[in-house]
Parts: C-alpha cells; sequence; structure tokens
C-alpha cells in the first residue's frame, strides 16, 4: 500500500482487451504510484485507488495513468493498494525471462529478440532458425541451478551518457525516453535495461519450467516456459485431468494414452460400419418409395440420424425428372441439414424460399439446392409450400 495524491481526473473511455463496447471512466494521475504501467513485454499492475479498482494503467510519457470507473477528486489523498499476486506473478515471469534469455546467449549464443508474458504461459523469440530438445533440456537443467544458487538480483540507475550503458544488454530505449536509465542485475549472469518489476533473488523463482519451443517468424524459433507458481499451478491441473482419464478410462496414467488409441481405433471402425448401414438404409427408402404402383410427385423424409451423403443417395436412386424430394437430417429441435432436388426449374424456383423459412442458408445446381438450417421444426411449412407449388403445377394432383 501506499499513500498518496490525486493530480488530475479527466472523463475517458477504455477498449477492453477481449472486444466489445468501451467502458465510460477515468483517466486519474497520481504524484507518484506503486503500480506498473504495461511496457517491456510485461502487462500492467492492477489494484485500487482508495476502494475504487484500476482497471489499467497505460505510460504517458514519464506518468503513469490509471484508468477508473469512478470519478476521483484532484488534490485529495488517497491510498492506493496493490494487487500482489498479480504483480509477484509478472516479478516472478519477467525475471525468469532475464535468466532464460541470459542462459541462452551464453551456452549457445541464442540472442533474446523479443518476449511476451502471457496470461497462461510465456514466449521468448529467440534469434534461430531451430533449437534442439537436448538444448532445450540443457538450458532448463542450467537455469534452475542458478535458482538453487540463490544469486542476488539488484537495480542500478545509470545515466543516459554513461559509457557504461553500452555494455548493458539491451533492445533499446523508447522513442520518448529521458532522463537516467535502469539496469536489472543479476549477480555475475546478466545485466539488462529494463523498466520492469523483478524479484530481488532467483530463489524467488522456485523453479522453471521449459515446456518446449514452437516455430517462429522466418529464421527464429519461440522458447515456451513457465516460472514459479505457474508451475505449479500447471502440475495442479495436469494432476486432476489425470485422475479424470483415470476414473474415465478405468487404467492407471502409464496406459492413458493406448488406451485412448485402442478408443480412437473403435470410433472409426463404428463410424464406417454406421457409414455403410445408412448407405443401405438410404437405398432401401428409395427403393421402397420406387416400388409403390401410384408414382407420386412429391416425396418428404425426415431422419434424426444421417449426412448430405444420406441425402443424396435417396435422391440418386429416387430419380428427380418428375419426383420433388424434400430431405432433412439432425434433431427436430435443433440445426439440421436439408436436400430440396427434382426438376430444375422448380428447385430453382423454391430452394431459397425454402431455405428461408428454414432459417438456414444453401446453394444449388442441376435440379438440388441444399443446405444447413436452423429451425428444423418449420419443415410442415415447407411441406405446405412444395404441396401448394405442385397443386399450382398440376390441378389434379
Amino acid at each position: 500500500q501506499f499513500t498518496t495524491r490525486v493530480v488530475s481526473c479527466r472523463a475517458a473511455e477504455l477498449r477492453p482487451e477481449g472486444g466489445g463496447e468501451p467502458v465510460r471512466g477515468f483517466h486519474v494521475v497520481l504524484e507518484d504510484t506503486i503500480l506498473f504501467p504495461e511496457g517491456g513485454g510485461q502487462p500492467d499492475d492492477r489494484g485500487l485507488i482508495g476502494d475504487v479498482p484500476v482497471l489499467r494503467v497505460t505510460r504517458r510519457g514519464p506518468e503513469a495513468v490509471h484508468f477508473v470507473p469512478a470519478a476521483l477528486e484532484p488534490g485529495a489523498e488517497v491510498l492506493l493498494s496493490l494487487d500482489w499476486e498479480r504483480r509477484f506473478d509478472h516479478m516472478q515471469q519477467h525475471s525468469g525471462q532475464h535468466l532464460i534469455s541470459a542462459i541462452a546467449e551464453q551456452m549457445f549464443g541464442f540472442k533474446t529478440t523479443s518476449w511476451e508474458l502471457g496470461r497462461q504461459r510465456s514466449v521468448i523469440e529467440l534469434d534461430s532458425p531451430m533449437v534442439t530438445a537436448e538444448q532445450v533440456t540443457a538450458l532448463e537443467k542450467s537455469v534452475n541451478e542458478k535458482i538453487r544458487d540463490r544469486v542476488p538480483v539488484t537495480v542500478r540507475e545509470l545515466a543516459a551518457d554513461d559509457p557504461e550503458v553500452e555494455t548493458v544488454r539491451s533492445r533499446g530505449l523508447p522513442d520518448d525516453h529521458v532522463g537516467p536509465v535502469r539496469v536489472v542485475d543479476i549477480k555475475g549472469i546478466d545485466s539488462n535495461l529494463c523498466c520492469g518489476t523483478h524479484v530481488s533473488n532467483l530463489s524467488d523463482l522456485q523453479v522453471i519450467k521449459l515446456l518446449g519451443v514452437e516455430k517462429g517468424k522466418k529464421n527464429k524459433t519461440n522458447l515456451v516456459f513457465l516460472a514459479g507458481n505457474r508451475v505449479l499451478k500447471s502440475i495442479e491441473q495436469s494432476h486432476n485431468t489425470e485422475k479424470a482419464l483415470t476414473s474415465l478410462l478405468k487404467n492407471g496414467p502409464g496406459e492413458h494414452v493406448e488406451a485412448v488409441r485402442r478408443l480412437q481405433s473403435s470410433v472409426k471402425l463404428l463410424q464406417k460400419n454406421n457409414l455403410n448401414l445408412l448407405r443401405d438404409i438410404a437405398v432401401l427408402i428409395a427403393r421402397d418409395f420406387k416400388s409403390k404402383p401410384a408414382p407420386r410427385q412429391l416425396f418428404v423424409l425426415h431422419r434424426k440420424e444421417g449426412d448430405s451423403e444420406f441425402m443424396n443417395i435417396i435422391a440418386n436412386e429416387i430419380g428427380t425428372e418428375e419426383t420433388l424430394l424434400f430431405l432433412t437430417v439432425g434433431d427436430e429441435k435443433e440445426a439440421g441439414l436439408f436436400l430440396l432436388a427434382g426438376p430444375v426449374e422448380a428447385v430453382e424456383n423454391l430452394g431459397p424460399r425454402v431455405a428461408e423459412l428454414l432459417g438456414g442458408k444453401g446453394a444449388g445446381k442441376r435440379g438440388r439446392f441444399q443446405g444447413k438450417a436452423a429451425k428444423m421444426s418449420r419443415r410442415g411449412e415447407v411441406q405446405a409450400l412444395l404441396q401448394e407449388f405442385i397443386s399450382h403445377q398440376n390441378p389434379e394432383a
């Protein structure tokens, strides 16, 4: 916590990170702050000004701008409270990144070109087209040894024109930077220009887990990692998943993969058998219709189980030169598929109207119009439309 004063409060809007309507609120500048504004690859802090939540902190030149949902009185003394859990997580990930980047460069010459502190995991972009599994294992072993060595992490400030600045690892300063520069030192391992928040000793990182590498931008590799409490949370999630799978699969964790493979094989076989049965049923339905002594001009069928191929087989078997077919598959109360088939002119005329009635979309050519339907319950209305059309075409029908 920290006591300070409100310098200014202006109406503003905040655009949510996930999109959506802007949130109305206020931009507040304080005399000083303990909330970190986003920058240097690190997200911003959260907290309270009095009892008003701080929803975002950004940097505007040398100032930290706090977005809050309620107005604050300029000149008022306020108590600023920091969301420590979020801050400590960011400290662990950020110091972890410095350590990993430094050791990766020392061991293999991999330079860090950028990094991202994500909500679930963090990613370091390495200037190398390839990083092997053996290198990842060696790197993870080395960084965790440094954590166990309890290496101090310190912060110092240098004048911008100090020659020592040139010897410090850096990806460059912001264009609008003025005044001294801040250097984060991991004793005997790394010196880095950085504005972010860090632990004071590597032992505070607890442990680092490298999750592996992913292909990055051209000639780059992304190294994915977790640090500190995120490792513990990941283990807890994995353990809960393991327990659930053990219960479902009725075997131990070591047999889960093989059990899933067997299930996949069984499902593929069942799907193949089901498809063959659907084809046979489609042929039988069509033959039954054609065997009737008096040919009908309209054929309507709905089946809960089926697909586009099932409907097209029926249409192929019956033939669409004289008969108008309206076929649907899916749950009556939900979405499904439909097929309108028959004489070309009739289908071109009726297809879009059928799709509209079913609350769906479709397309057609050469006497067939098919698509998705959102309102299967309106099939009766479609049937009435088709019956009326046939009656107009052939009054004796």
